[in-house]
């Protein structure tokens, strides 16, 4: 008899990304599609609105919220870094 174990190991930490900024800033909802955090551009504007995208570690509901180097965006437990 034969057996097969499979181990599959999940990290509970947040995945931090850098993303490097090439001008004085980009829009929120740009950033989100630029780093793969959502699929679309619809998709990024729902995601700000409900809420679930935070700032600097504030909840921030603005869509063209101009994010700058040193600033830290989270979501879906992913945090991207300004650069």
């Amino acid at each position: 008899m034969f057996i097969t174990t499979w181990m599959i190991y999940v990290s509970l930490l947040p995945v931090m990304i850098e993303f490097q900024l090439l001008g004085e800033f980009i829009h929120l909802i740009q950033l989100l599609k630029a780093t793969d955090a959502v699929s679309s551009g619809g998709e990024a504007q729902m995601v700000v609105s409900q809420g679930l995208v935070t700032y600097n570690g504030i909840t921030d509901y603005r869509k063209r919220l101009k994010v700058k180097k040193g600033d830290i965006i989270t979501y879906n437990k992913q945090s991207i870094k300004i650069i």
